[in-house]
Protein backbone atom coordinates (compact mmCIF):
# COMPACT_ATOMS: atom_id res chain seq x y z
CA UNK A 1 0.00 0.00 0.00
CA UNK A 2 1.43 3.48 -0.99
CA UNK A 3 2.82 5.49 2.03
CA UNK A 4 -0.09 6.98 4.04
CA UNK A 5 -2.71 5.11 2.27
CA UNK A 6 -2.36 7.57 -0.78
CA UNK A 7 -4.18 6.60 -3.61
CA UNK A 8 -4.74 7.87 -7.38
CA UNK A 9 -7.47 7.17 -9.14
CA UNK A 10 -8.09 8.30 -12.97
CA UNK A 11 -11.75 8.15 -14.58
CA UNK A 12 -14.37 9.81 -12.81
CA UNK A 13 -17.71 8.77 -14.55
CA UNK A 14 -21.18 7.14 -13.39
CA UNK A 15 -19.25 4.30 -11.95
CA UNK A 16 -15.80 5.56 -11.03
CA UNK A 17 -17.29 9.16 -9.15
CA UNK A 18 -19.00 6.51 -6.28
CA UNK A 19 -16.00 3.74 -6.07
CA UNK A 20 -13.76 6.72 -6.04
CA UNK A 21 -16.24 8.09 -2.80
CA UNK A 22 -16.12 5.17 -0.65
CA UNK A 23 -12.04 5.21 -0.81
CA UNK A 24 -12.43 8.61 0.50
CA UNK A 25 -15.10 7.84 2.85
CA UNK A 26 -12.70 4.64 4.23
CA UNK A 27 -9.94 7.16 4.71
CA UNK A 28 -7.55 7.01 1.88
CA UNK A 29 -6.46 9.91 0.57
CA UNK A 30 -7.03 10.45 -2.80
CA UNK A 31 -5.35 12.00 -6.11
CA UNK A 32 -7.76 11.94 -9.28
CA UNK A 33 -7.93 12.70 -12.50
CA UNK A 34 -10.78 12.78 -15.25
CA UNK A 35 -11.71 14.12 -18.55
CA UNK A 36 -14.31 15.94 -16.98
CA UNK A 37 -14.25 18.53 -14.51
CA UNK A 38 -17.30 18.41 -12.68
CA UNK A 39 -16.92 15.14 -10.68
CA UNK A 40 -13.00 15.95 -9.85
CA UNK A 41 -14.10 19.50 -8.50
CA UNK A 42 -17.25 17.01 -6.67
CA UNK A 43 -14.42 14.96 -5.10
CA UNK A 44 -11.91 17.50 -4.36
CA UNK A 45 -15.06 19.01 -2.19
CA UNK A 46 -15.09 15.82 -0.34
CA UNK A 47 -11.02 15.78 0.63
CA UNK A 48 -9.34 14.46 -2.68
CA UNK A 49 -6.68 16.13 -4.26
CA UNK A 50 -6.62 17.02 -8.14
CA UNK A 51 -4.39 16.48 -10.50
CA UNK A 52 -3.38 17.66 -14.25
CA UNK A 53 -3.14 14.25 -16.14
CA UNK A 54 -3.02 10.43 -15.30
CA UNK A 55 1.25 10.94 -14.93
CA UNK A 56 0.65 14.18 -12.48
CA UNK A 57 -1.42 11.20 -10.56
CA UNK A 58 1.42 8.74 -10.45
CA UNK A 59 4.07 11.49 -9.40
CA UNK A 60 1.63 11.40 -6.14
CA UNK A 61 0.39 7.34 -5.37
CA UNK A 62 2.18 4.24 -5.60
CA UNK A 63 -1.43 2.31 -6.14
CA UNK A 64 -3.14 3.79 -8.80
CA UNK A 65 -6.67 2.49 -10.15
CA UNK A 66 -8.43 3.47 -13.53
CA UNK A 67 -12.01 3.49 -14.25
CA UNK A 68 -12.11 4.35 -18.16
CA UNK A 69 -14.86 3.81 -20.68
CA UNK A 70 -13.06 1.68 -23.48
CA UNK A 71 -9.68 0.17 -25.00
CA UNK A 72 -8.39 3.26 -26.24
CA UNK A 73 -9.20 5.15 -23.00
CA UNK A 74 -6.94 2.71 -21.17
CA UNK A 75 -4.20 2.63 -23.51
CA UNK A 76 -4.72 6.68 -23.10
CA UNK A 77 -4.06 6.94 -19.38
CA UNK A 78 -1.69 3.84 -19.38
CA UNK A 79 1.04 3.57 -22.13
CA UNK A 80 -0.04 7.44 -23.31
CA UNK A 81 1.96 10.45 -23.98
CA UNK A 82 1.11 11.62 -20.44
CA UNK A 83 -0.27 8.09 -18.92
CA UNK A 84 0.69 6.54 -15.87
CA UNK A 85 3.91 4.93 -17.44
CA UNK A 86 5.77 7.85 -18.32
CA UNK A 87 6.08 8.61 -14.70
CA UNK A 88 5.25 5.74 -12.62
CA UNK A 89 8.29 4.30 -10.39
CA UNK A 90 8.84 0.76 -10.31
CA UNK A 91 7.06 -0.86 -7.96
CA UNK A 92 4.05 0.98 -8.31
CA UNK A 93 0.67 -0.65 -8.97
CA UNK A 94 -1.63 0.19 -11.63
CA UNK A 95 -5.19 -1.70 -11.32
CA UNK A 96 -7.66 -1.18 -14.21
CA UNK A 97 -11.27 -1.90 -13.03
CA UNK A 98 -12.62 -0.97 -16.47
CA UNK A 99 -14.45 -3.28 -18.91
CA UNK A 100 -11.98 -3.95 -21.94
CA UNK A 101 -10.57 -6.68 -24.63
CA UNK A 102 -8.58 -9.12 -22.97
CA UNK A 103 -5.94 -8.48 -26.24
CA UNK A 104 -5.37 -4.24 -24.80
CA UNK A 105 -5.18 -6.17 -21.43
CA UNK A 106 -2.43 -8.02 -22.35
CA UNK A 107 -0.52 -5.41 -23.88
CA UNK A 108 -0.93 -3.06 -21.02
CA UNK A 109 0.70 -5.91 -18.95
CA UNK A 110 3.67 -6.31 -21.12
CA UNK A 111 4.69 -2.37 -21.03
CA UNK A 112 3.87 -2.26 -17.17
CA UNK A 113 6.17 -5.47 -17.07
CA UNK A 114 8.56 -3.63 -18.88
CA UNK A 115 8.76 -0.78 -16.65
CA UNK A 116 8.39 -2.96 -13.69
CA UNK A 117 4.80 -2.25 -12.49
CA UNK A 118 2.37 -3.91 -11.16
CA UNK A 119 -0.94 -4.70 -13.26
CA UNK A 120 -3.77 -6.02 -11.75
CA UNK A 121 -7.21 -6.59 -14.28
CA UNK A 122 -10.22 -5.54 -11.51
CA UNK A 123 -13.11 -5.46 -13.55
CA UNK A 124 -16.43 -5.25 -11.33
CA UNK A 125 -20.18 -6.83 -11.91
CA UNK A 126 -22.97 -4.74 -11.26
CA UNK A 127 -24.20 -1.31 -12.01
CA UNK A 128 -24.21 2.21 -10.83
CA UNK A 129 -26.68 1.55 -8.03
CA UNK A 130 -24.19 -1.13 -6.92
CA UNK A 131 -21.11 0.76 -6.53
CA UNK A 132 -23.40 4.14 -4.86
CA UNK A 133 -23.78 1.04 -2.24
CA UNK A 134 -20.37 -0.51 -2.28
CA UNK A 135 -22.27 -3.58 -3.33
CA UNK A 136 -19.59 -4.67 -6.39
CA UNK A 137 -18.41 -7.60 -7.24
CA UNK A 138 -14.59 -7.66 -7.96
CA UNK A 139 -12.95 -10.25 -10.27
CA UNK A 140 -9.38 -9.81 -10.22
CA UNK A 141 -6.10 -11.31 -11.94
CA UNK A 142 -2.30 -10.88 -11.87
CA UNK A 143 -0.05 -11.60 -9.38
CA UNK A 144 -1.71 -13.15 -6.37
CA UNK A 145 0.90 -10.39 -4.50
CA UNK A 146 -0.70 -7.24 -6.09
CA UNK A 147 -4.22 -8.58 -5.21
CA UNK A 148 -3.47 -9.01 -1.76
CA UNK A 149 -1.92 -5.37 -1.80
CA UNK A 150 -5.50 -4.18 -3.60
CA UNK A 151 -7.98 -5.68 -1.28
CA UNK A 152 -8.21 -3.27 1.34
CA UNK A 153 -9.41 -1.22 -1.08
CA UNK A 154 -11.63 -4.06 -2.78
CA UNK A 155 -13.25 -3.91 0.71
CA UNK A 156 -13.83 -0.48 0.72
CA UNK A 157 -16.16 -0.23 -2.50
CA UNK A 158 -17.64 -4.11 -3.02
CA UNK A 159 -19.38 -7.03 -1.52
CA UNK A 160 -17.26 -9.35 -2.36
CA UNK A 161 -13.29 -9.94 -4.55
CA UNK A 162 -12.41 -12.54 -6.15
CA UNK A 163 -8.89 -13.74 -7.29
CA UNK A 164 -9.53 -15.76 -10.28
CA UNK A 165 -6.13 -16.16 -12.10
CA UNK A 166 -2.52 -14.93 -13.12
CA UNK A 167 -3.35 -13.24 -16.90
CA UNK A 168 -6.35 -12.29 -18.47
CA UNK A 169 -8.79 -14.27 -16.64
CA UNK A 170 -10.69 -11.40 -15.06
CA UNK A 171 -11.31 -9.91 -18.78
CA UNK A 172 -12.79 -13.28 -19.68
CA UNK A 173 -14.92 -13.70 -17.09
CA UNK A 174 -16.34 -10.16 -16.64
CA UNK A 175 -17.21 -10.26 -20.23
CA UNK A 176 -18.98 -13.52 -19.52
CA UNK A 177 -20.70 -12.17 -17.15
CA UNK A 178 -21.85 -9.05 -19.29
CA UNK A 179 -23.02 -11.65 -21.89
CA UNK A 180 -25.67 -13.44 -19.69
CA UNK A 181 -26.71 -9.87 -18.57
CA UNK A 182 -27.30 -8.91 -22.15
CA UNK A 183 -29.05 -12.25 -23.40
CA UNK A 184 -31.00 -11.93 -20.41
CA UNK A 185 -32.52 -8.80 -21.42
CA UNK A 186 -33.14 -10.13 -24.64
CA UNK A 187 -35.03 -13.19 -23.01
CA UNK A 188 -37.67 -11.16 -21.03
CA UNK A 189 -38.09 -8.76 -24.03
CA UNK A 190 -38.84 -11.60 -26.50
CA UNK A 191 -41.30 -13.76 -23.54
CA UNK A 192 -43.14 -10.51 -22.54
CA UNK A 193 -43.94 -10.02 -26.08
CA UNK A 194 -44.70 -13.63 -26.90
CA UNK A 195 -46.42 -14.13 -23.61
CA UNK A 196 -48.70 -10.34 -24.38
CA UNK A 197 -49.49 -11.56 -27.74
CA UNK A 198 -50.75 -14.68 -26.30
CA UNK A 199 -53.75 -12.57 -24.10
CA UNK A 200 -51.83 -12.63 -21.14
CA UNK A 201 -51.77 -9.33 -18.94
CA UNK A 202 -48.02 -7.57 -18.64
CA UNK A 203 -47.98 -7.21 -15.22
CA UNK A 204 -48.89 -10.73 -14.45
CA UNK A 205 -46.32 -11.68 -16.52
CA UNK A 206 -43.69 -9.74 -15.02
CA UNK A 207 -45.19 -11.02 -11.33
CA UNK A 208 -45.04 -14.60 -12.44
CA UNK A 209 -41.17 -13.69 -13.99
CA UNK A 210 -40.17 -12.59 -10.49
CA UNK A 211 -41.47 -15.59 -8.24
CA UNK A 212 -40.86 -17.94 -11.05
CA UNK A 213 -37.48 -20.84 -11.64
CA UNK A 214 -36.22 -17.60 -14.01
CA UNK A 215 -35.75 -15.50 -10.95
CA UNK A 216 -32.51 -13.86 -9.98
CA UNK A 217 -31.19 -10.67 -9.01
CA UNK A 218 -31.22 -8.98 -12.57
CA UNK A 219 -34.33 -10.01 -13.54
CA UNK A 220 -35.70 -8.54 -10.12
CA UNK A 221 -34.13 -5.50 -10.57
CA UNK A 222 -35.58 -5.07 -13.81
CA UNK A 223 -39.32 -6.08 -13.34
CA UNK A 224 -40.06 -2.89 -11.74
CA UNK A 225 -38.40 -0.31 -14.96
CA UNK A 226 -40.18 -3.09 -17.54
CA UNK A 227 -43.41 -2.75 -15.71
CA UNK A 228 -43.01 0.87 -15.57
CA UNK A 229 -41.69 0.89 -19.08
CA UNK A 230 -38.59 3.18 -17.86
CA UNK A 231 -36.00 2.72 -20.04
CA UNK A 232 -33.74 5.81 -18.77
CA UNK A 233 -30.17 3.98 -19.24
CA UNK A 234 -28.14 2.62 -16.22
CA UNK A 235 -26.37 1.10 -19.46
CA UNK A 236 -27.39 1.62 -22.59
CA UNK A 237 -28.12 -0.61 -25.64
CA UNK A 238 -24.92 1.43 -27.37
CA UNK A 239 -22.46 0.39 -24.10
CA UNK A 240 -23.79 -2.89 -24.56
CA UNK A 241 -23.16 -3.74 -27.90
CA UNK A 242 -19.56 -2.31 -27.50
CA UNK A 243 -19.25 -4.73 -24.72
CA UNK A 244 -21.00 -7.87 -27.08
CA UNK A 245 -17.85 -6.52 -29.76
CA UNK A 246 -15.14 -7.31 -27.31
CA UNK A 247 -16.30 -10.71 -26.27
CA UNK A 248 -17.02 -11.90 -29.51
CA UNK A 249 -13.74 -10.33 -30.83
CA UNK A 250 -12.21 -12.15 -27.87
CA UNK A 251 -14.52 -15.44 -28.83
CA UNK A 252 -12.09 -15.49 -32.57
CA UNK A 253 -9.17 -15.32 -30.94
CA UNK A 254 -10.04 -18.50 -28.88
CA UNK A 255 -11.50 -20.19 -31.81
CA UNK A 256 -14.76 -20.37 -29.58
CA UNK A 257 -18.14 -20.10 -31.11
CA UNK A 258 -21.06 -17.91 -29.51
CA UNK A 259 -24.33 -18.19 -31.79
CA UNK A 260 -26.31 -16.70 -29.44
CA UNK A 261 -24.15 -14.04 -28.32
CA UNK A 262 -23.87 -13.51 -31.95
CA UNK A 263 -27.26 -12.87 -32.83
CA UNK A 264 -28.38 -10.30 -29.81
CA UNK A 265 -25.28 -8.38 -31.15
CA UNK A 266 -27.42 -7.71 -34.55
CA UNK A 267 -30.59 -6.30 -31.91
CA UNK A 268 -28.37 -4.15 -30.62
CA UNK A 269 -27.31 -2.63 -33.67
CA UNK A 270 -31.20 -2.50 -34.77
CA UNK A 271 -31.62 -0.75 -31.60
CA UNK A 272 -29.18 1.66 -32.12
CA UNK A 273 -30.79 2.15 -36.09
CA UNK A 274 -33.92 2.94 -34.67
CA UNK A 275 -32.90 5.34 -32.00
CA UNK A 276 -33.07 3.73 -28.88
CA UNK A 277 -29.32 3.40 -28.77
CA UNK A 278 -28.85 5.70 -25.63
CA UNK A 279 -31.94 3.96 -23.69
CA UNK A 280 -31.36 1.21 -20.95
CA UNK A 281 -30.48 -2.01 -22.60
CA UNK A 282 -33.71 -3.38 -21.45
CA UNK A 283 -35.62 -1.30 -24.24
CA UNK A 284 -34.75 -4.57 -26.29
CA UNK A 285 -38.78 -5.38 -25.36
CA UNK A 286 -39.63 -1.93 -27.82
CA UNK A 287 -37.80 -3.79 -31.04
CA UNK A 288 -39.40 -6.55 -30.29
CA UNK A 289 -42.97 -5.15 -30.14
CA UNK A 290 -42.29 -3.21 -33.56
CA UNK A 291 -41.13 -6.62 -35.00
CA UNK A 292 -44.43 -8.03 -33.61
CA UNK A 293 -46.61 -5.29 -34.73
CA UNK A 294 -47.40 -3.89 -31.13
CA UNK A 295 -47.73 -0.38 -30.47
CA UNK A 296 -46.85 0.42 -26.95
CA UNK A 297 -46.28 4.68 -27.56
Amino acid sequence: MAENNAIGWIGLGKMGVPMAGHLLNAGFALTVNSRSSAPVAALCDAGAEAAASPAAVAEKAEVIISMTSDDTALADVSTGPNGVFTTAAPGTLFIDMSTVSPDISARVAARAGECGIGFLRAPVSGGVALAVAGKLTVLASGARADFKTAEPLFDAMAKKSFYVGSGEEARYIKLALNMMVGMTSAMMGEALVFAERGGAARDTILDVMGESAIASPLVGYKLEPMRKRDFSATFSARQMAKDFDLLLGAARHTDTPLPLAALVRQMWSSMIASGAGEEDFLAYVKTMEALSGMSRE
